[in-house]
């Protein structure tokens, strides 16, 4: 799978829908597992969420294209949000967006914006081959 050039002319805001007939066969949570393992980045959003809208423009503005999963336009989305918020802790606070590099979870915003903060954003995003400069 190439994450270079030919990836980031992909619109940023791409919807992956699934067959029908594998979401039937597997779980929320098999789901997100498969899905954060199939791209460089991943990020599971709402269209209308400003802080998702921000995680992807980070990105974007980074040069990374990554795998995004608009959560209210999925049939499934209600299962995945709660089987994202497990993964992260959830509890009253928005669980989106939540992002996964190299298939390894990141987290939230909060934590994908202290790793570029602090500078170890960039060297995992080289790491998983979603960026090379």
């Amino acid at each position: 799978m190439q994450y270079g050039a030919a990836a980031a002319e992909q619109a940023w805001t791409a919807y992956m829908p699934m067959p029908a007939m594998a979401a039937a066969a597997e779980t929320a949570a098999e789901r997100v597992e498969r899905v954060a393992s199939e791209s460089a980045v991943v990020v599971f959003s709402v269209s209308s969420c400003c802080m998702c809208h921000a995680v992807k423009r980070l990105f974007c503005g980074l040069g990374v294209s990554p795998a995004v999963h608009e959560l209210d336009l999925d049939p499934c989305g209600r299962d995945i949000e709660r089987a994202l918020s497990h993964l992260v802790g959830g509890g009253a606070a928005p669980v989106v967006p939540v992002v996964f590099i190299g298939g390894k979870l990141v987290g939230a915003m909060d934590r994908v914006m202290a790793a570029h903060i602090n500078g170890s954003l960039v060297p995992l995003l080289k790491e998983a081959g979603a960026l090379w400069l």
